[in-house]
């Protein structure tokens, strides 16, 4: 338990780092991978390829290739970004990607009828989206949402390749310091206790809106 506590404070900083990226990343990829969605399923053909091009791109590369591009490569057009700024904009882009897919498959999951009741009554295209369509989606994808969500605290470690000092690197010097493999553990259920909080978040949040199935 001493080692422990001599352990604890740098560990417990990086997993804020890991936490700030998690919140960051969820905070503006959702949105964007709503906007992103509703791009790839718009009348528009330039449109939905064009973002259906983005799509396959940050889907079919590894997101630490795309965290090295953003970091290292990005100077190369006169872009320099500090490593946890960069890791951000990474994470974003890459989440925003697959959330895109998500809510996509959710909005078509969605029955035509509810559409066409909406143009009786007179509903705009956005007002359909936002009053009827978005909200039995955000219902229907929660579950696949829950599962990007839990990856995405575990991919945070990813960053440890820039040098920003999350869990897993505080984890990693303290191994390398003091040659003992407990850090793992610590590390270990620091990464369990998140993935909890998330599941029983995301668990909450499907019995609220099972209420109106």
């Amino acid at each position: 338990m001493e080692y422990v506590s001599r352990i604890i404070v740098p560990m417990l900083q990086g997993t804020v780092v890991t936490l700030e990226l998690f919140f960051i990343t969820i905070v503006f990829s959702i949105p964007l991978g709503v906007l992103l969605a509703l791009a790839r399923i718009s009348r528009y053909r330039i449109l939905k390829d064009v973002v259906g091009g983005y799509i396959w791109l940050l889907r079919g590369t590894p997101l630490l290739l795309q965290v090295f591009f953003v970091y290292y490569g990005l100077p190369n057009f006169g872009i320099t970004l500090e490593n946890f700024p960069a890791a951000c904009i990474a994470f974003v882009l890459n989440y925003a990607a697959y959330f895109a897919e998500i809510f996509r498959a959710g909005i078509q999951s969605i029955d035509k009828g509810q559409y066409e009741g909406a143009k009786v009554l007179g509903f705009t295209y956005w007002q359909t989206m936002w009053r009827i369509i978005l909200p039995q989606t955000v219902r229907r994808v929660l579950p696949p949402v829950s599962n990007e969500a839990i990856t995405l605290v575990k991919d945070t470690a990813l960053v440890y390749a820039i040098g920003l000092g999350e869990l897993l690197r505080a984890t990693k010097i303290a191994v390398s310091r003091d040659a003992v493999t407990s850090p793992f553990v610590v590390a270990a259920l620091f990464y369990l206790a998140m993935t909890y909080v998330l599941t029983k978040v995301f668990d909450k949040l499907e019995q609220r809106y099972s209420i109106y199935e």
